[in-house]
């Protein structure tokens, strides 16, 4: 695997401009030559592989009578991005998690009720301006010989269990707020701030109705529970587009349990996602809209890692559904899986290409009861292990029957922010590959299957996506071949 571990983005000068701002003559003759701009380049992200633009065929070619599938096979478009090369694991997914601790601590050190030790947040520049108060990741927190007051604030995001007697962390205080720019809404016509710029059609006068746009707000109450509520008002500025949310970080790890009926898998809940031995193995029990706090996280931590004010990161995300079929497929129209044919182990050797449930009542043929460490099996074309199998993968783009049908073929996508007060059924989002105990039909790559956002369950994960800048000149291009 790509280890090459690049935490900072190069910004790289233009091209100087070919004459004087000024309008004075230059050396062109007077002639339009262009002005240059500045650009930046992406070193490889940490971990993952570039996925190039191209195009295919998603969902099934060939009506299967068994599964009742019918051919729904439609040519699509995507730019290229980066993807995680495995899906996200234990060990990268607790960093978020302890993050989210960290700055709980950190916010309470500074905190006068324990002590107020002003170190721990920033209100003021090097010049004794007032800045935006935020945490000072710089001091680091007394972990050892903490004084009475340090401890307090410690030990005030841990809990022990009253049955047994052990010190753990208390998984209801670990909330993570965040907020997020819709730059989709915000570009959209109708909700231009300029009247006479929402309507082209000069036979109509410029509308004089104020838009009406919906936001997701979000806080914590006195009882110390997340309050989320969609509210609609009229269109006043840019911040009518900044989106709110808290969202409790902690994987459920009841998960084991709750998905199998009279199974023991008590050991699961204790020991998965606190064990090192899983570390490397994928993270489950997380909800997409955990997996969406996560992506948000990871990129505000790359920005901060910077340390520097302004700089453009483009953002960490969950894969469109097409993103994920055409990577998972390596891009290739006749592929139904990751790999070529249609059998998911080699005829020659027996060994499995995935791990799934290749018998009934049997996990272990394939070598794994539950998940196994991600990388294990050999990964497609495109360098992505685990695209088949494992641990089914949430996506971004939310479920209706006739998603198919509403999604361009350019960059297909369709997003639906789901209000607290709208029914379930429209909290729906895609899942895609299968997992560990799928039988080998539901791991295949052209196959849709969904989730509720909010569901948390021990066979789905997920991996992140960035958006590459910019075209590579010369970088090869796939048309599905």
């Amino acid at each position: 695997m790509n280890k090459v571990n690049c935490i900072a983005i190069t910004v790289v000068a233009s091209a100087a401009l070919a004459s004087c701002a000024s309008g004075g003559r230059s050396s062109a003759g007077g002639e339009v030559t262009g002005v240059g701009g500045t650009s930046w380049a992406e070193p490889t992200p940490y971990g993952m592989v570039l996925v190039d633009r191209g195009s295919m065929k998603v969902g099934v070619a060939k009506d299967d009578s068994l599964w009742n599938l019918k051919a729904d096979a439609r040519g699509i478009s995507v730019d290229g991005f980066w993807m995680d090369e495995t899906e996200i694991t234990n060990s990268k997914y607790k960093q978020f998690v302890f993050w989210v601790r960290d700055s709980i601590i950190r916010e309470r050190l500074a905190d006068p009720a324990f002590g107020g030790n002003e170190e721990f947040k920033i209100e003021e520049d090097r010049e004794g301006n007032p800045v935006t108060p935020h945490l000072n990741w710089n001091k680091a927190i007394p972990w050892r010989n903490p004084n009475e007051d340090e401890l307090r604030a410690i030990e005030s995001v841990y809990r022990t269990n009253p049955i047994t007697g052990v010190r753990e962390l208390d998984a209801e205080q670990l909330n993570y707020r965040y907020e997020v720019y819709n730059h989709t809404e915000a570009a959209r016509r109708r909700n231009r701030l300029n009247p006479r710029r929402r309507n082209y059609n000069t036979d109509y006068p410029a509308p004089s109705d104020v838009p009406q746009i919906t936001k997701d707000t979000a806080w914590v109450n006195e009882d110390g529970e997340i309050v989320r509520q969609t509210i609609s008002r009229g269109l006043t500025g840019d911040y009518d587009f900044l989106n709110t949310y808290i969202v409790n970080v902690y994987p459920d790890t009841t998960a084991w349990i709750n998905d199998f009926e009279n199974a023991y898998n008590e050991p699961y809940v204790r020991m998965y996602f606190a064990h090192g031995g899983y570390s490397e193995y994928p993270v489950v029990g997380v909800s997409w809209e955990q997996a969406n706090a996560f992506a948000n996280w990871r990129t505000d931590y790359l920005r901060r890692s910077l340390g520097r004010e302004g700089v453009y990161v483009e953002p960490y995300r969950l894969p469109t559904e097409a993103e994920w079929e055409y990577a998972a497929r390596a891009g290739v129209n006749e592929n139904m899986y990751p790999w070529e044919g249609d059998l998911t182990m080699s005829e020659d050797k027996g060994c499995f290409y995935a791990n799934f449930k290749p018998a009934e009542g049997n996990y272990v043929r394939d070598g794994h009861v539950i998940t196994s460490r991600t990388g294990t099996y050999a990964p497609n074309d495109f360098g992505l292990y685990d695209m088949a199998g494992n641990v089914s993968e949430w996506t971004s783009t939310a479920f209706v029957e006739s998603v198919s049908r509403l999604t361009s073929d350019l960059n297909p996508e369709y997003r639906y922010d789901a209000a607290v007060e709208d029914p379930y059924r429209m909290k729906r989002k895609i899942v895609r590959g299968g997992s560990w105990k799928d039988v080998a039909h539901n791991v295949r790559s052209d196959l849709r299957m969904w989730e509720y956002q909010n569901e948390q369950r021990s066979y789905i994960g997920f991996r992140c996506v960035r958006t590459q800048i910019g075209f590579a000149k010369g970088q090869k291009q796939n048309n599905g071949r």
